[in-house]
């Protein structure tokens, strides 16, 4: 090996360092906080960060309920599920959700933003969302995070 080749690290699930940090999604845009959160779940701003090892830290996300959509989204946005029965397509708008299950809303979006199989449910489980501004979490001493958008 030449002396001047670098050496690439690989994260081990030993080596990682779990943080817990608490957003608030106050009067905030929905798409720039999930894609804020989903960076921190994933990892990808720690210098150590590997693809395929789930590195990322704890994210609790509070006020869920007064997340914004921006232009006509608010009325026009829906969200489908199928039930799996012969006409069983459902869709819940925007302005549904938000006011029924604010939660679920965040959830959904970050959900999507993730990797599609066993380490994207895994890295998912380390998001916790809440409707208003109280989560029961205060024993992991969370720091809180600024998200860097406030558009």
């Amino acid at each position: 090996m030449k002396p001047s080749a670098k050496i690439t690290k690989s994260a081990r699930e030993a080596d990682i360092q779990r943080a817990w940090w608490v957003v608030d999604a106050a009067g905030k845009t929905l798409g720039r906080v999930a894609t804020q959160v989903a960076t921190l779940l994933r990892g990808k701003h720690k210098p150590l960060y590997t693809p395929h090892v789930d590195c990322g830290d704890f994210v609790i996300v509070i006020n869920a309920s007064q997340i914004k959509v921006t232009g006509k989204r608010n009325d026009k946005k829906e969200y489908f599920h199928y039930t799996g029965y012969m006409g069983g397509a459902r869709f819940r708008s925007f302005k549904d959700l938000v006011a029924s299950k604010p939660d679920e809303v965040i959830e959904l979006a970050v959900k999507g933003m993730l990797p599609k199989n066993s380490l994207g449910r895994r890295i998912g489980k380390k998001l916790k969302v809440y409707g208003g501004g109280e989560h029961p979490h205060t024993a992991q001493t969370p720091k809180t995070y600024e998200l860097p958008h406030s558009a």
